[in-house]
């Protein structure tokens, strides 16, 4: 039997997320104090307890999503060790380095510092390009690709996630993003959503952002992954850990292929997936794709033993 094993990206946040993995779980704690002890500031009380406007911000959130996923990864490998499961991997967009870190191909520390790098450069780039992202719910790709070509007028506004059928995040300037957002509705949108998010990530307005990565990961040494990790930029599978560092780098301006890297786990022989980290997000998303494979999440107590009973 393969599972595939998702990792939420930005947006998937909320303050008291793996607190409860924290006080049950030794292997939790391990993971939330070791992230303490090595970023040398306090993670761990902006997770639980917040405020929100803090952990919203992404050289905090994306720190704060990928601690939590690897806890609570490392409770689930603990606790379904028996099962020998195969896996097959995938992160939506932050979430790439968390399915990475649980394939081994980098180590916890190596993963905080890559990520809170990363998380830098994208505020950074946020900061000198402010812009936004948007889903649009029930408008085909193709006239959404027309209205973001007509509407952006100098500015930026792209298609960058994929998510299901009928979704697709745009992410731009606010002006341009708020304009193709009026025609959308305008054309037939059924709903359009902002997201929980601090900048016009996966747009091309992060390219200083993606070039500012590529010389970072030249400091690292990786693994090849213990098990099979689907990228966002291309839906394949990463299985070499020099093609992982160049999947990494364009990931961060370049559309987020998620239905497609899901569709392509199902042709792997997934017929599982386990939602690892904060939130149903994925776990919807799964539902829009292929309504008939089995879904679990794991973010608390409970829902890891409805996993691993569902499991057994």
């Amino acid at each position: 039997m393969k599972i595939g094993l998702l990792f939420p990206g930005q947006g998937s946040q909320y303050a008291g997320m793996g607190k409860e993995m924290y006080e049950n779980f030794p292997e939790a704690k391990a993971v939330f104090d070791q992230a303490n002890e090595h970023l040398g500031f306090d993670l761990k009380k902006i997770i639980f307890e917040g405020p929100e406007e803090v952990l919203r911000q992404t050289q905090y959130t994306q720190l704060a999503i990928f601690v939590t996923s690897l806890a609570l990864f490392r409770v689930f490998i603990l606790k379904s060790e028996i099962l020998n499961l195969n896996y097959v991997a995938a992160g939506h967009s932050l979430g790439e380095y968390s399915a990475f870190a649980a394939a081994e191909v980098f180590t916890l520390t190596e993963g905080l510092d890559l990520v809170k790098a990363r998380g830098q450069f994208i505020a950074k780039a946020s900061e000198q390009n402010p812009g936004t992202m948007v889903a649009v719910i029930g408008l085909e790709k193709g006239l959404l690709e027309q209205i973001c070509i007509s509407s952006k007028n100098g500015s930026v506004c792209e298609m960058v996630n994929f998510n299901s059928p009928g979704q697709i995040v745009i992410s731009g300037n606010m002006e341009a993003v708020n304009k193709v957002v009026d025609v959308a509705k305008a054309k037939g949108a059924m709903k359009t959503v902002m997201l929980n998010v601090s900048g016009p990530f996966h747009s091309s307005l992060m390219a200083e952002a993606s070039l500012m990565m590529e010389n970072e990961l030249k400091k690292y040494s990786f693994s090849d992954p213990k098990f099979p990790v689907i990228s966002n930029c291309d839906a394949k599978t990463a299985t070499n850990k020099d093609v992982i560092k160049e999947k990494l780098v364009k990931q961060i301006n370049n559309p987020v292929y998620w239905e497609d890297s899901i569709g392509n786990m199902i042709k792997n022989g997934v017929g599982t997936f386990i939602e690892i980290g904060p939130g149903r997000v994925l776990s919807g998303l799964l539902k829009r794709i292929d309504k008939t494979k089995r879904s679990f999440n794991i973010e608390d107590q409970a829902s890891l033993e409805k996993t691993i009973k569902g499991l057994a």
